[in-house]
């Protein structure tokens, strides 16, 4: 690349930074970019250089891959519904302790580029996400309950660790887990906590990192916009299914709760974020309310 054409990409982020600065940022990190060694260090350098630029970045992560190479160790095999894992009480364990120790890792990753980061102490996470059992109906058969196990939804969030951390520079980094009644643990898909905190931190922009090139039509092509009568017939007919449903409720509820924007970019790409927020030519769908 050309000192022109290296200019000529920092002039064009100049009118993103400009307005989006003050602006808080949620971002749901996960997919390929949490193992690959480039791509970790690209997301890490990309959410310091957003907070640089006065933008106040959240990172909610997941950790799928990490679970299931724990569960494997152990010889159970990871279970799903719907997008949901399937979470008894020695599954509920092991997704306890991986997003601990990816949080740190998370954490220690940015400090290591020159931010600051923090994620809650185990006091905090017990007021942070409050949750109860999610209770799910079997469609095929009426009225019959499926059990999910340690699978929550929210009940509530405590926004004032994010908001203390983010008027100290520091940018929060959240692992999907809430606690409800006797402090019992609940595992929750980290795209719905993600929307949650958008929704009631005021975010400018959800951001969701996945494993695809964002919504993908029937013909497997790139859906560049959306809006929620859109998602609706495509959820009818099909064509968003598994793991995208999480991300398209998590998105629709951000939207119709005045975050201003959802985008569902590819994780896989070097500096995703960077193209996605600063950049004229985005890197996956864009989900707007109507």
């Amino acid at each position: 690349m050309t000192p022109n054409e290296k200019a000529k990409i920092l002039s064009e982020a100049l009118p993103y930074i400009k307005k989006f600065s003050g602006k808080t940022i949620v971002i749901k990190y996960g997919g390929n970019a949490m193992i690959d060694e480039k791509l970790k260090h690209s997301f890490a350098k990309d959410v310091v250089l957003l907070k640089l630029v006065g933008m106040n970045p959240v990172i909610v992560h997941g950790g799928g891959p990490q679970i299931n190479e724990n569960l494997d160790k152990i010889g159970k095999k990871g279970e799903f519904y719907n997008g949901m894992r399937i979470t008894d009480e020695e599954t509920m364990s092991v997704v306890h302790d991986v997003l601990g120790s990816i949080s740190k890792e998370i954490v220690n990753l940015i400090k290591s580029i020159g931010g600051k980061a923090n994620s809650p102490s185990q006091e905090e996470a017990l007021r942070f996400i409050r949750a109860k059992k999610l209770i799910v109906g079997n469609k095929n058969k009426h009225e019959e309950q499926i059990d999910l196990g340690h699978v929550g939804e929210i009940e509530g969030i405590e926004p004032l660790f994010m908001k203390n951390l983010i008027n100290h520079g520091i940018i929060p980094v959240i692992a999907p887990i809430g606690f409800g009644e006797d402090n019992k643990m609940y595992n929750i898909n980290a795209d719905l906590v993600a929307g949650k905190i958008a929704e009631v931190i005021n975010a400018e922009k959800l951001v969701l990192m996945t494993n695809t090139k964002g919504v993908l039509d029937k013909d497997n092509n790139l859906i560049t916009g959306l809006i929620p009568k859109e998602i609706e017939s495509l959820v009818k007919t099909k064509v968003l299914s598994g793991g995208m449903l999480p991300k398209i409720q998590a998105a629709l509820i951000a939207a119709e709760n005045k975050v201003n924007s959802v985008h569902i970019i590819d994780g896989r790409v070097e500096h995703a974020l960077l193209l996605e927020i600063l950049t004229d030519q985005g890197v996956g769908t864009l989900i707007k309310a109507n």
